[in-house]
């Protein structure tokens, strides 16, 4: 059974995805004088902490191999101050959003409802614990419906990360760890080669492998055995359980609403991949 946390992740998650797979967030940030796009996302998702350094980062953000964060955290800050990131992120994820659903559907009365029904939950949940979202929760609410729309779905993604971080913590599940577990989810065989993990270094790799299968995590082939199942899907329905207070802000029937209001929305950004 799909829980309303889960549903709502699904529909507001193409929303934020543009931040990252859009062309305009990067355009935004090298005009800034972000080196490379890792640069700019780095700079521009931290941003909302302030000047931290790398070791907060790495642990706000924890999915990220040792040495990862340093590598951007705080030379992406020299030149360029958090607080312009964080605007040029803005920026170019409204942009993004913009060209994607047209004048018509950014325009309309249903994504202003929208953005006000998801702005109310992303506002109401408590901050104790998280981290990301509290930064972003300390952020104004922009006024324009696409960028209230996008900044509260964001809230609400930073809101279900630390949620996340706090089940796999839970669980003794690493960062990079729970990238192999994602991989197996998602039938990526062999999970070494997803996209967030063949750059490391294969002796830092095999090593992750290596423990899972001493867990009993993984089997000799790399999928998941019968604990590695139910551990992963643990986590997940932790992560659904810690995810919901935001939308007991809402009754049932302005959830419906809003499931009504993205169900457009996102059904266009999926056809267009968020690009």
């Amino acid at each position: 059974m799909t829980t309303t946390a889960r549903r709502l992740h699904e529909l507001l998650e193409p929303i934020c995805l543009v931040t990252f797979f859009a062309a305009e967030c990067d355009e935004e940030l090298a005009a800034l004088g972000h080196r490379t796009s890792w640069d700019g996302y780095f700079a521009g998702r931290a941003a909302p902490l302030g000047r931290v350094p790398a070791e907060v980062v790495h642990a706000a953000f924890y999915s990220f191999a040792d040495g990862e964060v340093a590598r951007h955290i705080p030379s992406a800050w020299e030149t360029v101050p958090p607080e312009a990131s964080l605007a040029a992120r803005q920026r170019g994820s409204v942009a993004s959003l913009r060209r994607i659903l047209g004048d018509e559907l950014a325009d309309s009365p249903g994504l202003v409802r929208a953005a006000d029904l998801t702005a109310k939950a992303a506002t109401s949940a408590p901050v104790e614990g998280r981290v990301m979202y509290a930064g972003m929760r300390s952020l104004p609410v922009p006024g324009d419906p696409v960028a209230r729309l996008w900044h509260a779905a964001t809230m609400l993604r930073e809101h279900r990360g630390d949620g996340h971080v706090a089940a796999l913590v839970g669980a003794r599940i690493g960062g990079t760890e729970a990238h192999v577990l994602s991989a197996v989810d998602m039938g990526i065989h062999p999970p070494e080669s997803f996209g967030r993990l063949h750059h490391l270094p294969r002796r830092r790799l095999a090593a992750v492998m290596d423990g899972l299968r001493r867990r009993g995590l993984l089997d000799a082939d790399g999928r998941f055995t019968d604990a590695g199942r139910a551990t992963k899907d643990r986590v997940e329905a932790l992560t659904d359980e810690l995810a919901a207070p935001p939308y007991d802000a809402l009754s049932p029937a302005e959830l419906d609403e809003l499931v009504g209001a993205l169900a457009p929305i996102t059904a266009t950004l999926v056809a267009a991949g968020s690009r």
